[in-house]
């Protein structure tokens, strides 16, 4: 029987979805890239086809991973990034040697090294949090809501208030817990 694993929370900005690899970090902590092969297939889906992937490439995805959810988050809420993250980053940025490329159909991929390394896949990642923890998208770094998640996100609303990493799992769950306890707290209203 093939393993299940948690489904991929998949957004529109690289880096911030690959920090959504492992979510509720302040609850019951979800690792959705559990395995080498499961990295693989969160690489593909993210455009970054890899051929595959060691235990050893899979920890430096881990900590590459962390390091964007460190800085993000320092970011988000204007502290001072840590040293130890941005350096992280840096090095994965670095080693990376992936090119940008055109498709016919005016699409930017990614074009990675002649073994299609997870190096290079995590030097295109890293290369997405320095654009976007350096200010350089329109858009703005912020913490989901939800305390059991506090997921940083890329806010791209007009508005720039967006509460929720996802509306769909984080949104819908606190907006249930409020609905519950207002009912419990006055029984007698009519919805």
């Amino acid at each position: 029987m093939a393993a299940r694993f948690p489904e991929f929370r998949l957004g529109s900005v690289l880096a911030t979805s690959f920090t959504g690899t492992l979510s509720e970090r302040h609850g019951g902590a979800v690792e959705r890239i559990p395995t080498p092969r499961r990295l693989v297939d969160w690489l593909v889906v993210s455009g970054l086809d890899v051929d595959s992937c060691t235990t050893a490439q899979l920890d430096l995805a881990r900590e590459l991973r962390e390091s964007i959810h460190a800085a993000a988050t320092a970011a988000a809420i204007r502290d001072p990034l840590p040293a130890s993250a941005v350096r992280v980053i840096n090095d994965r940025s670095a080693q990376g040697r992936a090119a940008a490329i055109l498709t016919p159909e005016g699409e930017r991929r990614w074009g990675l090294g002649p073994a299609s390394r997870v190096e290079d896949a995590l030097g295109v990642i890293a290369a997405d949090a320095i654009g976007v923890i350096a200010g350089e998208r329109d858009g703005r770094l912020a913490l989901c809501a939800s305390p059991t998640c506090r997921a940083a996100f890329f806010d791209t609303s007009q508005s720039r208030t967006r509460k929720w990493c996802d509306m769909n799992t984080c949104g819908n769950r606190q907006k249930k817990a409020r609905f519950l306890a207002n009912r419990r707290d006055n029984p007698g209203s009519v919805e």
